[in-house]
């Protein structure tokens, strides 16, 4: 929603290393976006040093559209290596857990990704879609049974968390307990997950040595737990095989290669992060935009099956779970008129991109018939486009169906927004509708 009288905006106000901008109103920053894209050269940001971590020296902001794809196209010159999901370094100790193949580059992205592209195959996805619709449908029968509340905890979360572990095969137990570790992960900003936040003024962290410690061992000690997990499952997996998504992995064997137990247990927990996060939070803005926009509720319940697809497309552009992600050069390059040296880092923010005016007509309006829609939601074109995106929209998709056939009425009110740069994210959504007089219950599968 916009202002009628917005402030204005310098270019000095906007700081990216802040957390307090991310936790701007969204026109806001969509309107600080707008001003570093209209903007001849590209912004620099730093990172100030915070205790126990190495000194970042600072990233390029990539914010057009033709400049974040550009990069994307190009891995042997914007390499994901050491990192691709942090402006900062993290301390090596910690590449054990998190180093996972989105922080690679080829010949060791590809090798994995050989590997693991065939459990995402259109046969593995097919076989799971009677489960993806038969538990939207039960989630959709407990909410209704338990009535208005929390959309995101009782309904946008379940859903892909429960659809990846049930493809991994892991235990209905331990999806609380998923849920509660990869929060922490994506939500390392965020106070109420870690226990301490960054908050920069005039470059200086209010964030003590303790704070920092606190910080880094939450964080590790959820990939550690996850890493325990994926350890489980793969020794069980390899003794006794069984038709999931982990006995695939494990002992997958594509041309004399396997996943070593490390690059497994890296690329699980990769697989219930991004399997969880980003469906999850598309599905909350999802909800949060048919609510502002009953105009698009109206168009899709029109003709779902003839516009579903577009929406989530819509859905996806608008809201950009991923803000951004890391690329460092390994030699200098010339584009958009900037020359960039070899050592350098950029940022390319994907929210930024998606709003970009040159590439979308009145980026800023939510429409679900906008075609064509090149939107980076998934991640720019190229070898690290989103290994999940077919099973996220059929996710997506199934939601909204279930929802909107059973709950036609069903609005959100005020989020509760997660506290980070990295994943635009809802931690509680309220949401109100009108009880059908009967639910038709569907038994778990």
């Amino acid at each position: 929603m916009t202002t009628e009288n917005p402030p204005q905006l310098e270019l000095a106000d906007i700081d990216l290393s802040d957390l307090r901008f991310w936790a701007r109103p969204l026109d806001e920053r969509a309107r600080a976006f707008a001003l570093l894209r209209a903007h001849p050269e590209p912004v620099f940001f730093t990172l100030p040093k915070l205790p126990f971590l190495p000194q970042s020296p600072g990233s390029w902001a990539l914010v057009r559209h033709e400049d974040v794809t550009e990069a994307s196209r190009n891995p042997e010159v914007f390499s994901s290596e050491p990192s691709a999901t942090s402006p900062a370094d993290m301390p090596r100790w910690m590449d054990k857990y998190f180093n996972s193949m989105i922080d690679m580059d080829d010949p060791r992205h590809a090798k994995i990704r050989r590997i693991v592209s065939r459990a995402f195959s259109p046969r593995m996805l097919a076989k799971a879609e009677d489960d993806i619709a038969n538990r939207a449908a039960r989630i959709v029968d407990e909410l209704i049974a338990t009535g208005d509340g929390d959309f995101v905890s009782r309904a946008a979360a379940r859903l892909p968390v429960e659809v990846i572990c049930d493809m991994l095969g892991i235990p209905a137990r331990h999806h609380q307990r998923v849920v509660d570790l990869t929060n922490i992960i994506v939500g390392y900003s965020d106070p109420e997950y870690v226990g301490a936040t960054v908050e920069y003024s005039g470059g200086t962290p209010k964030l003590g040595r303790v704070d920092t410690v606190r910080m880094l061992g939450t964080i590790a000690s959820a990939g550690w737990r996850l890493h325990r997990l994926a350890a489980q499952l793969g020794r069980e997996r390899r003794a006794t095989p069984t038709d999931d998504l982990t006995s695939a992995l494990v002992n997958a064997n594509v041309d004399g290669e396997r996943l070593s137990p490390r690059e497994f247990a890296t690329f699980f927990l990769l697989l219930v992060v991004a399997g969880n996060e980003t469906t999850r939070n598309a599905i909350a803005h999802g909800l949060k935009l048919f609510t502002e926009h009953p105009e698009q509720r109206e168009l899709l319940l029109a003709d779902f099956d003839g516009r579903i697809a577009g929406a989530v497309e819509e859905i996806v552009r608008y809201s950009s779970p991923v803000i951004f992600m890391r690329r460092n050069l390994t030699r200098d390059y010339e584009m958009n008129g900037h020359t960039y040296r070899k050592g350098e880092r950029v940022t390319l923010f994907y929210w930024s991109a998606n709003r970009d005016e040159s590439m979308f007509t009145d980026p800023d309006r939510f429409d679900i018939t906008r075609s064509p829609n090149p939107h980076v939601g998934f991640g720019g074109p190229g070898p690290h486009f989103c290994l999940g995106a077919n099973l996220a929209r059929r996710e997506i998709t199934v939601m909204f169906r279930e929802l909107f056939t059973r709950l036609p009425d069903i609005t959100a009110g005020e989020p509760d927004r997660l506290m980070s740069g990295f994943i635009n994210g809802y931690k509680r959504l309220p949401c109100t509708f009108t009880p059908p007089a009967t639910s038709s219950a569907t038994a778990a599968p």
